[in-house]
């Protein structure tokens, strides 16, 4: 059992807490709710009290609390504090370290893990600010959630809405296993990640290329880092900034992404994320011109960097694969695994935003079985994923 201490900040997605609490509760957790001002004006602690069957803690000046040093007791007791939703003023707050009520005193007394996850208008999310505070709060080592996409209260639509209580109940069990701050379980590893689209050039002006944003691998390669290990990411052409600690090397096409992914070896895990182009042609020195007939493109295959690296003399002890497919997509994934060679799969349905969005809903295809996730934002899912890694590869130590 996790005894989570859960933050209810104030926002409309402050009535998902409840759920969230049921979901706990149902699966043996403890939970012990602390409802800020502006949380009050979406729940009552008395719901709060019903749901989780215990006290709900509201103020920083309640006498007899406070008596007892109320904040630093509940910062002690809890496994997990858990900030649900986490609005762009808590982060801020948080980030700055400051203690002006009893959410942020009770952050700042404590040395469990923190797991914040984000809700708040799309513009908000993705203002400068916004990300500043998450970049700083991530480097002090809290766990941040990405917001799904979606319909907000306010009538905009984007990045920004609280992830489902499900996915959250997901993130909690994931961080409840997961290793303290100090803890680097990837430590003194190495680790090559492949990201975004491979571009092939048809002439000097055009290319054959696929929706592949990049935000996913980028998203495991920090993960990854996160857990302590060295990673060598090699980046198709895409426009995210290089996660902290992480090693990226550009490239644009298939065959200089095969030839980094070799220069990089040896590694302990590979991820290949890459949305690797599978054919290319050979492109003309000029501008095609239009004519009175379209050109005939002669495609050639591309070099299979998945297959290559799990049969390579100097291959890494684990080697995951990704499937993106628009249908079957857990029988084209155990096909691809037996094809290439590899020891996982990690398969997603693209066929409708998940090229350029920020969630996902993946399926861990592996020699053994078959996982179904739940859908997370891509940042949960890369989380997930490293600290899966680093438990096979100290399996394997």
């Amino acid at each position: 059992m996790t005894r989570v201490l859960l933050i209810v900040g104030g926002g409309i997605a402050a009535y998902k807490a409840c759920e969230l609490i049921r979901l706990l509760r149902r699966a043996g957790h403890g939970v012990r709710c602390v409802l800020t001002e502006g949380g009050s004006h979406f729940v009552t602690p008395m719901t709060l009290a019903a749901l989780s069957g215990d006290q709900v803690y509201t103020s920083l000046w309640d006498l007899k609390d406070e008596a007892e040093m109320g904040h630093i007791q509940l910062s002690r007791e809890a496994d997990l504090i858990v900030v649900a939703p986490a609005t762009a003023d808590l982060m801020a707050r948080m980030a700055a370290g400051q203690a002006n009520d009893l959410a942020t005193t009770l952050l700042l007394a404590t040395d469990a893990p923190v797991l914040a996850v984000p809700a708040m208008n799309v513009r908000m999310w993705l203002h400068p600010a916004t990300q500043r505070n998450v970049a700083r709060l991530r480097g002090d080592g809290v766990t941040v959630m990405e917001p799904d996409s979606g319909d907000m209260a306010c009538g905009e639509y984007g990045p920004g809405r609280l992830p489902e209580p499900v996915a959250i109940l997901a993130a909690i069990e994931a961080a409840s296993r997961s290793p303290g701050p100090t803890d680097r379980p990837l430590a003194g590893r190495h680790v090559l990640v492949t990201a975004g689209p491979t571009h092939e050039p048809i002439d000097p002006v055009r290319y054959l290329a696929n929706r592949s944003s990049g935000k996913q691998g980028f998203a495991i390669a920090g993960a990854l880092a996160g857990l302590g290990a060295r990673v060598t990411l090699i980046a198709g052409p895409v426009t995210l900034p290089t996660p902290p600690g992480v090693d990226r090397y550009d490239v644009e096409t298939a065959r200089q992404m095969a030839d980094s992914v070799a220069a990089a070896l040896p590694a302990d895990a590979a991820v290949m994320v890459a949305a690797v182009a599978d054919w290319h042609v050979a492109p003309a020195t000029q501008k095609v011109k239009k004519g009175a007939a379209p050109p005939a493109l002669v495609l050639h295959e591309n070099p299979d960097i998945l297959a290559t690296l799990s049969r390579a003399p100097d291959r890494p002890a684990l080697v995951v694969g990704f499937a993106a497919e628009t249908e079957r997509v857990v029988d084209h994934a155990r096909a691809k695994l037996a094809r290439k060679g590899c020891d996982w799969i990690v398969a997603n349905d693209v066929s409708g935003d998940v090229m350029g969005g920020d969630s996902n809903t993946v399926h861990l295809v592996t020699p053994t079985g078959v996982e179904d996730w739940p859908r997370a934002g891509k940042g949960e899912v890369a989380r997930r994923l490293a600290l899966r890694i680093a438990e096979r590869l100290r399996g394997e130590a």
